[in-house]
């Protein structure tokens, strides 16, 4: 199964006898070395793909012959060692493959991450492998090594590795197969950049700072992209409707049919998939190792939120249409104009003007005071990284505990062609105590500039906390004896949960008043907070039914074969399922299929972000408690939540914290606060 966070990277074996090697092999940070930023061309990142991909079939081929002892030092370590290599180049061309300065190099790095994905199924099929570590005695054993071995040897068998070579062989090439459809479909997404061009005078209503950055071109028309520092301010603010919905429809379609025919061979071909692992659909096989771990779990978990949700909605719904009726009577509500009327709904209900808020919102301002509140709050140290980059834009910082250096992270924050579009974290390295230091990157797209052209939307201040909250796990769980549970290695649908619950700071005024500032130095004011606050959960019924819909089509997609794969079978499919929650509607001629990303990454697990944000508002019922300030509060966050890892089930790190299992009670209190008659 194929995910940027839990990647299993293996090697083919071969032939010569390679068991005298295991006592000369470095250890993989060694091998790995420094992140290749600075690599001057297509040809350089291609030669290093080479040299890992080497270095990786010489090991598989030592474990796969090891003789015995076989025990934890040496099996289970030889393992580990092998994932550590496999996931350190792996990741590291996957981040090139978003993110380098030329197509080329762009290119060059999703072709090496498809070639070590591809080889990376093996290890989870090879059978000599599985009977070593099967073999491994950990009775003396600490928790956390028992633990990672258990979940290890649960993971080769969920894979097939208990069928004969026939069946192993058949897996793996169906495993390459899918690989090489969701490469294919992340590449058209990136690349697919839509540009809609316009009169000045249809530009009412857009910020000026925006304005004054898309200056007319020699044609007289203004350029605006489907990046998301465009999209989102024209979907936003401009008053004029014709221009919101063909800037809306370009960006949804824009790798519409191509996709779309992509989606409809993955999801067959992952259905393929579960049928010869003997698992009725691939839903079940990918839950199998998830706090929900049934596609009936995760259900019932949707059919909650549904009820919590719909009478928050229907309120929503009824107050966007009251204010539409007002400024454009006749007019439906729809989702090219739901975030226009939806801001002027903010204005009228709680005196609230987004572009009010903006003014106080740099990106250096921000970024200054997340560094403020990470260090204060979780007691560490950022400073500036003295190291290669792979593209002006690109900062590097290292964090430190006292004199202690925990990890380092790149920020990659603003649009450029060709580079991913929206926001993720990747965690180029993971930490081993005394080996090897957690290395995380931030894929951005956030404004850029000062006053004058780089106003944030407060939205943007959320999603960038979001991402470091991603960030902040990896390098403070990545102090592991394991790099199988390092950093981010929980059960994957709890690994959104830190990021969410870190969101609720960008709401708190002590946290705002570090660093939100406008042109003249003026902090702030706590009245404007307040009523930031009051128009917080608006729209959050809303939103949650159409997370639901994502949610449903991510779910229901993986749940047998299509009936039409074909690019429009797959359009329509997409359709019904997300349109069954999500008010108002995505019409048919959309197409946003064939840019909904996670539908390859996450496949059956876009619930995930519900269920996380269920299990961050409990996390953050302990913090409303005692402070949002209150040391003691997060320093036993820390200890308990991030810095286990993956060391540990997630639901007992959950327990620990707050003393007791995990409850929706938080989350349906806080879901009511959005109904705008309450």
């Amino acid at each position: 199964m194929r995910m940027i966070a839990a990647m299993l990277i293996a090697a083919t074996s071969i032939s010569t006898p390679l068991a005298a090697q295991e006592n000369i092999m470095e250890s993989p940070a060694r091998f790995a070395g420094a992140i290749l930023a600075d690599a001057p061309d297509a040809a350089a990142l291609t030669a290093r793909c080479d040299e890992y991909v080497s270095e990786f079939e010489r090991r598989f081929a030592a474990l796969e012959a090891q003789q015995a002892p076989f025990t934890v030092d040496r099996t289970l370590k030889a393992y580990d060692d092998l994932q550590a290599l496999g996931y350190s180049g792996g990741a590291e061309f996957y981040s090139f493959s978003q993110s380098m300065d030329t197509a080329e190099k762009r290119e060059a790095g999703l072709a090496c991450y498809a070639r070590m994905t591809e080889i990376g199924t093996r290890v989870g099929l090879s059978r000599p492998i599985y009977d070593r570590l099967k073999a491994v005695n950990v009775d003396g054993a600490d928790a956390a090594t028992r633990y990672y071995l258990g979940r290890t040897l649960a993971e080769f068998e969920r894979n097939g590795v208990a069928f004969d070579e026939t069946r192993r062989a058949e897996i793996e090439a169906l495993q390459d197969e899918i690989t090489d459809i969701g490469n294919r479909f992340g590449a058209n997404y990136a690349e697919a950049r839509g540009i809609v061009k316009a009169l000045p005078s249809e530009l009412a209503g857009l910020p000026q700072d925006w304005i004054d950055a898309h200056p007319p071109g020699h044609d007289g028309l203004v350029e605006i992209s489907t990046d998301t520092p465009d999209l989102q301010p024209v979907l936003t603010y401009a008053e004029n409707g014709v221009l919101r919905e063909k800037l809306l429809r370009v960006s949804l379609a824009r790798a519409f049919p191509e996709n779309s025919e992509l989606l409809g061979d993955l999801f067959t071909k992952r259905q393929q998939l579960a049928e010869l692992l003997g698992r009725p659909d691939f839903a079940t096989l990918l839950l199998e190792d998830r706090m929900l771990d049934t596609p009936g779990k995760v259900a019932a978990h949707m059919a909650e939120l549904y009820e919590a949700a719909a009478p928050v909605a229907a309120a929503d719904l009824s107050a966007l249409r009251q204010t539409l009726a007002r400024v454009s009577p006749g007019e439906e509500l729809s989702i090219f104009n739901v975030a226009y009327v939806s801001q002027l709904a903010v204005k009228e209900r709680f005196d609230l003007d987004p572009q009010e808020v903006r003014q106080y919102f740099t990106f250096d301002n921000v970024r200054q005071g997340i560094f403020d509140l990470t260090q204060s709050l979780f007691e560490v140290d950022i400073r500036p990284w003295d190291t290669p980059l792979w593209h002006p834009d690109v900062e590097a910082f290292s964090v430190y505990d006292g004199a202690r250096l925990l990890g380092r992270f790149y920020l990659d924050s603003h649009p450029r062609p060709g580079k991913y579009q929206h926001a993720n974290h990747i965690a180029l390295r993971k930490g081993v105590t005394g080996e090897s230091l957690p290395i995380s990157v931030l894929t951005m797209n956030l404004p850029e500039g000062g006053y004058d052209t780089g106003l944030m939307e407060h939205r943007q201040v959320e999603t960038f906390l979001h991402e470091f909250g991603h960030l902040l796990h990896n390098i403070l769980g990545g102090q592991q004896q394991w790099f199988g549970i390092s950093g981010i290695a929980n059960e994957r649908d709890f690994t959104e949960a830190p990021s969410q619950m870190l969101e609720e700071w960008v709401y708190d005024y002590d946290t705002l008043a570090q660093f939100a500032r406008n042109e003249a130095g003026e902090t702030i004011p706590r009245e404007l907070v307040g009523r930031m606050q009051a128009a917080r959960w608006f729209g959050k019924g809303m939103g949650e039914l159409r997370q639901l819909g994502l949610s449903n089509a991510s779910l229901r997609f993986h749940q047998g074969a299509p009936a039409d794969p074909s690019a429009q079978g797959i359009s329509d499919a997409a359709g019904d399922y997300i349109n069954t929650y999500a008010e108002p509607d995505y019409p048919a001629s959309t197409h946003m299929e064939a840019t909904f990303g996670h539908l390859d990454g996450y496949s059956a697990g876009y619930y995930t972000y519900g269920w996380s944000r269920v299990i961050a508002a409990d996390l953050f019922s302990r913090f409303e408690t005692a402070g949002l300030r209150d040391t003691d509060t997060a320093q036993a966050y820390r200890k308990a939540i991030l810095e286990p890892g993956g060391s540990r089930p997630s639901a007992d790190l959950i327990a620990e914290f707050l003393g007791r299992p995990v409850s929706s009670d938080a989350f349906r209190q806080r879901l009511e606060l959005g109904d705008p008659d309450s």
